[in-house]
């Protein structure tokens, strides 16, 4: 089969488009023939070597993944043969920038059906990030209100549409370039954090600050004072500390996505039932993904690619 990988870390130069081993799966699990997958910042992090995620090399990327259940390991229940999957696979095994993929049955459900299978492969990480964020971590309830910084991102947009559904008041900041994407995903008040100051425009506290964007720590710190006693700043940007005040008791969180098959399921049924929104921006073949990891190497991507093979 044909796939991307990597046998040394480093720069994106070290991807290799070829031929590889059409994989077999053990007990539990199961091969996927891969609709698409999507490409993640954490690829690039592990490509590059600076993200602790102890990797096998040679690895193959791509760890959200959709396609179609193409063989099944003794003792796999709940998956058929030609059943259309999603997953959000383990990182530190090999993902699906590739023909064919082995999971683990437990990291797969069943895919929505109301968008197309490859435009899947952009829902599982990003939006269970989004989710434990916002209820895992902020355990907010309905009838609360949520900061969310840097809302323009993909994350950002799935923050504000599950914030929503759950009766939830969201303020958001967003970039000229973001703002009406934050506004349509649902958005009660919008801030350009380019042209404002965000603690002077806030009418009262909230009760969960998230943090999406890599702001600077002395500024992430003055935005505490914008949560109410008792409230929680949460955080995605894992590189630096999430701020709390023990004085008010404010707790601080920072978000490493987990695998919950429970979670991505319903986030499927929400999807289907036209309450979620999945965004894909681009999509490439697989033979460019290399060329996609150079782009990142030099910035951010900006919106979600998926991966053709």
């Amino acid at each position: 089969m044909k796939a991307v990988q990597f046998h040394e870390v480093g720069g994106p130069e070290v991807l290799q488009y070829g031929d590889v081993e059409l994989p077999t799966p053990a007990a539990g699990q199961v091969r996927v023939r891969v609709a698409a997958s999507a490409f993640n910042a954490a690829d690039n992090g592990m490509r590059a070597g600076f993200l602790p995620i102890p990797i096998v090399l040679p690895h193959i990327p791509g760890y959200d993944v959709s396609g179609t259940v193409d063989a099944l390991g003794e003792g796999v229940r709940g998956l058929a043969l030609g059943d259309a999957v999603i997953g959000f696979l383990p990182m530190e095994l090999d993902g699906g920038a590739a023909e064919y993929v082995i999971a683990p049955a437990e990291a797969l459900v069943h895919a929505p059906n109301s968008i197309q299978l490859a435009d899947a492969a952009a829902l599982p990480s990003v939006a269970l990030t989004a989710w434990q964020a916002l209820f895992d971590d902020g355990q907010l309830i309905a009838g609360q209100s949520v900061l969310i910084v840097g809302a323009g991102g993909v994350v950002g947009k799935y923050a504000i549409q599950l914030a929503k559904r759950a009766g939830v008041q969201v303020i958001a900041t967003g970039s000229p370039r973001s703002i009406d994407a934050v506004r349509a995903a649902g958005a009660d008040h919008v801030i350009d954090h380019t042209n404002t100051a965000l603690l002077d425009v806030l009418d009262g506290q909230v009760d969960v600050l998230l943090n999406l964007a890599p702001i600077e720590p002395e500024q992430f710190a003055t935005y505490v004072t914008a949560v109410r006693d008792g409230g929680v700043v949460v955080s995605t940007t894992a590189f630096m500390a999430t701020p709390d005040d023990k004085t008010r008791n404010v707790r601080a969180a920072t978000v490493f996505v987990q695998p919950n098959r429970t979670r991505l399921a319903e986030i499927v049924s929400l999807v289907d039932a036209g309450a979620l929104t999945v965004e894909v921006t681009q999509r490439i073949p697989l033979a460019e993904l290399p060329d996609l990891h150079m782009q990142a190497a030099a910035g951010p991507i900006a919106g979600k690619v998926i991966v053709l093979p």
